[in-house]
């Protein structure tokens, strides 16, 4: 089966990685899908989120990246996919999350599996690492080691 995990990513962090390897665990193929909503500027590019997800992926052989900037679900159905993983971190994501997966299915037939985060990266989110790294602080530990350097290189200037 093949299956999306569909996000922003930017960037793609510790606790997406977990989501990943463990929909890589479950899944034949794992389609990480950088999604693009023009409305938000985002720290990096659709091209740089593609190329640190595939470096923080390279160990698993049944993961692949794409982006998209349309809806999902004419995704889903242009690629043969029937199935979407979303990460959930608390409740607050299941409440953000149910009524888009209820949408999918109406649209399309689309099914989606929510995986629980790992408790140690719960309170991970994209918006709190940038936060953290614009101000100094040390993320390394709660990104992939290759979006460690890469936000410290686009600090830099």
């Amino acid at each position: 089966m093949r299956v999306v995990c569909p996000g922003s990513f930017d960037p793609v962090t510790m606790g997406h990685l977990d989501v990943f390897e463990r929909a890589a665990a479950q899944f034949d193929e794992v389609t990480v899908l950088v999604t693009h909503n023009p409305n938000k500027q985002g720290m990096f590019t659709i091209e740089e989120r593609l190329e640190l997800i595939s470096g923080a992926t390279a160990h698993l052989p049944n993961v692949t990246c794409d982006s998209w900037s349309g809806l999902l679900v004419d995704y889903t159905t242009a690629h043969g996919v029937t199935a979407l993983i979303k990460g959930l971190r608390s409740g607050l994501d299941y409440e953000y999350e149910l009524p888009m997966a209820q949408m999918n299915k109406r649209l399309s037939g689309l099914d989606t599996f929510f995986l629980l985060t790992d408790p140690k990266y719960g309170y991970i989110s994209s918006t709190l690492c940038k936060e953290v790294a614009r101000y100094g602080g040390d993320v390394s530990g709660i990104l992939p080691d290759n979006v460690v350097q890469a936000i410290a290189a686009k600090l830099r200037g």
